[in-house]
């Protein structure tokens, strides 16, 4: 990864100016970060986070980007949801562009879920070689998005993208929705 800053997208709205602080406190140092404060609303949640990392989602970047650093950015989200209390309160979106890209939607109403979604995003690094098996997986997709199960205390793959199909993935193979 070179020394350059690569352009980080942060789309927010319904934040404090002091979370606002912390979270581009924690990504400027790396990342060339672009603000996007946006109007659009989310269904009835009264704050939107959209970070889009720059770099794909593999045991690389987290080396690059520390563990104290993603500690501090999963806490910080954690904090705004505890802030927000229950209810539909709090959506987050946290993408890695790659081939495919992988998107991660969190939006329980749980703080308890929501929190254990946050803190179990990086355990699909194990998962990712089965999910995305170049055997199995179609060439075309470009997008793999995750949701959290609250029943079952885990990430599953929502769908995968590949030009105007969608694909889910169950049963360890593809199919087209």
């Amino acid at each position: 990864m070179s020394s350059s800053k690569l352009p980080l997208s942060f789309r927010f709205y319904g934040i404090s100016p002091w979370e606002l602080e912390v979270i581009y406190s924690l990504l400027h140092s790396l990342f060339n970060v672009e603000e996007i404060p946006t109007t659009e609303q989310y269904d009835e949640f009264t704050t939107m986070v959209d970070i889009t990392f720059p770099l794909e989602f593999n045991d690389a970047f987290f080396k690059w980007f520390g563990n104290s650093r993603w500690e501090k950015t999963k806490e910080i989200l954690k904090e705004m949801k505890r802030r927000r209390g229950g209810g539909k309160s709090m959506i987050v979106y946290i993408k890695f562009t790659g081939t495919p890209s992988i998107k991660f939607t969190i939006e329980s109403n749980e703080r308890q879920v929501f929190d254990a979604a946050i803190d179990k995003i990086d355990f699909i690094l194990e998962l990712l070689q089965y999910h995305l098996d170049p055997k199995k997986i179609p060439q075309s997709i470009t997008e793999v998005s995750y949701v959290f199960d609250e029943t079952n205390s885990r990430w599953n793959i929502e769908y995968g993208i590949a030009g105007d199909e969608k694909y889910s993935f169950s049963k360890n193979e593809w199919n087209i929705i």
